[in-house]
């Protein structure tokens, strides 16, 4: 057993809470959950509260925070099939228990669904600790890009038995909310999402990069940031850019990120710019250096890249789902089209990226839209929901005694 986590066993002044947040993927791995998560845990512990970030040992281990009350607690994990540089946590559920009997947690928030995560439920649920549960990807959907149809509704069925185990699981749109309500998921409520204006901004435009890539200041420069796999709907991206060079011949491609597609793409494709994945300063940059943004997923739990374009001065082209369908405002801020519907995409892009002066004015409107989408009130939010679920739980306990915590075989901390 590692040490116990000093931070966790201090008092605490009585709003503030002790947080164990399971995660089975954190920087510096690259993807939407991970920044997400990173964006909690810090904005959690410099709201005063103290956090347990319990995740998957990494190859490289990130330096332990210093500034922000956050413990690190690596558990092992294996790699995941198919997604390079990424890994899943072993389900170490016994582990955890005897960890959370000796330092048991105000609540617990399990952001993922892998075997950690599943771990992670089963111990909170036999100690009785209050837990939440987050909806970051939308798996039911992957499996109809890697020719698993059929699976769609078993796993929509095993995600809904998975979240329904928790007190609340959150979501970050009320679209989502609704969809998965009706699906017969309880408890859904919403934990939108903030961007980082300062880490995502025009100010970090860089000439010198875009001339790497052959630009001066008037080449158009199309820009794709994401995984490149299967699911980010990259056929309809390329038939979008040919489409593109009909109106802006000088205009590039560049297709910023990893994945399974990524080498075919620079084989067929070998015009496009694919510099690989980008994080800090770098990806700042690329951003940055865009014009135009396409955006063609149609599997997007919300889809951050979207705000982090906006943020970056860049007009956006998506479906009108998730990220695109909350915060653009069409033909004024970027552009959305009706879900599935490529031909729009296609042609929407296309009279877009023949308009300059228009393409100028949609960034900069982007850009003051994404000021106002920030993270400190999301996570003022975020803390409402979780005080609410504690005091569901003080008022359910005191209508009855739970036979959960009858049977747990662990000493509880008094209610702060």
């Amino acid at each position: 057993m590692q040490p116990l986590p000093r931070i966790l066993t201090d008092s605490l002044r009585p709003d503030r809470l002790d947080i164990a947040i399971v995660t089975e993927t954190y920087p510096p791995e690259i993807n939407g959950v991970a920044n997400t998560m990173r964006y909690l845990a810090q904005g959690l512990s410099q709201r005063g509260h103290r956090i347990l970030l319990i995740r998957p040992r990494q190859r490289t281990e990130p330096p332990q925070p210093e500034a922000i009350a956050i413990v690190h607690f690596p558990v092992p994990g294996l790699p995941l099939p198919g997604y390079r540089g990424l890994r899943f946590g072993l389900p170490v559920y016994w582990r955890l228990r005897r960890l959370w009997c000796r330092v048991t947690p105000t609540l617990i928030y399990i952001a993922t669904q892998g075997p950690l995560g599943h771990a992670a439920l089963a111990a909170a649920r036999a100690l009785n600790i209050p837990t939440v549960t987050g909806f970051h990807t939308q798996f039911h959907q992957y499996s109809q890009h890697y020719g698993l149809a059929l699976l769609t509704r078993p796993i929509t069925a095993a995600l809904r038995h998975f979240h329904n185990r928790s007190d609340v699981t959150l979501v970050p749109t009320a679209a989502l909310q609704g969809q998965l309500s009706t699906a017969g998921f309880r408890n859904v409520q919403v934990f939108g999402r903030g961007v980082d204006v300062a880490r995502f901004s025009p100010a970090w435009r860089d000439p010198q990069l875009r001339r790497s890539w052959g630009c001066d200041e008037e080449t158009l420069v199309v820009l794709f940031v994401g995984r490149l796999a299967a699911e980010k709907n990259l056929t309809l991206a390329r038939a979008t850019f040919r489409a593109i060079l009909a109106e802006r011949p000088e205009a590039r491609f560049v297709l910023v990120g990893d994945g399974p597609e990524r080498e075919r793409l620079r084989r067929e494709c070998p015009e496009f710019i694919c510099p690989g994945a980008k994080v800090g300063e770098e990806l700042s940059a690329h951003y940055a250096c865009g014009d135009l943004f396409l955006f063609p997923s149609l599997t997007e739990t919300f889809g951050n890249v979207v705000t982090e374009a906006m943020a970056s001065g860049l007009p956006v082209i998506a479906f009108d789902d998730a990220a695109a369908h909350t915060y653009i405002a069409p033909w004024q801020n970027g552009v959305t089209v009706p879900v599935g519907d490529g031909a729009a995409f296609i042609a929407a892009s296309r009279q877009l990226a023949g308009d300059g002066a228009r393409l100028r004015q949609m960034g900069q409107a982007a850009r003051r839209t994404a000021e106002g989408i920030r993270w400190d009130p999301v996570l003022g939010t975020l803390e409402e929901r979780l005080h609410e679920v504690l005091r569901r739980r003080r008022a359910t306990a005191a209508g009855q005694r739970s036979p959960v915590l009858a049977s747990a075989q662990c000493p509880r901390y008094p209610e702060r």
